[in-house]
């Protein structure tokens, strides 16, 4: 690809600046929450765009880990700046919102207890199964499809 527009397309979020066609991980060590009883995990930002499955898979099998659970404000806001550091895109996080028994709810992959939400006016929405991201702008979340293809960030 001629150089110019690798800078375009890095510019724009479609390939990685450093190394086109790579997937590069940004990583940050922070404490876990109380909820987790005080393990530490690394958190990735894969600049990758996946669907949320996809996700998933990468973060269960490159990385040993999960899609990230957001259990605090002030977790959720080191997310939002660890995410806004590699991206404006809204990455996937590791939650959903689906139908079960006649109820809607929202669960975490990792099947920690759901005890912090940061939603969006008018989400998650509860007309189909939804998956999440969080924007590294306002830090609000929003359900979307989950075939559609984001940047995520991984715990492990």
């Amino acid at each position: 690809m001629q150089p110019c527009l690798l800078l375009i397309l890095a510019l724009l979020g479609l390939v990685s600046a450093s190394h086109p066609g790579s997937a590069p991980h940004h990583s940050q060590e922070v404490p876990a929450d109380a909820a987790k009883e005080g393990r530490k995990f690394i958190y990735k930002v894969v600049n990758k765009y996946r669907s949320y499955s996809n996700a998933q898979w990468h973060c269960q099998n490159v990385l040993r880990g999960q899609l990230a659970s957001v259990h605090s404000a002030a977790r959720n806001t080191e997310l939002k700046k660890l995410a806004r550091t590699y991206t404006y895109s809204p990455v996937w996080i590791g939650a959903f919102t689906s139908r079960r028994e006649g109820q809607w709810g929202s669960q975490w992959e990792d099947a920690s207890p759901w005890n912090y939400a940061n939603w969006a006016p008018n989400h998650p929405h509860h007309i189909l199964t939804t998956c999440t991201t969080l924007s590294p702008q306002d830090g609000l979340w929003r359900s979307k499809p989950c075939f559609l293809r984001r940047p995520f960030i991984c715990q492990y």
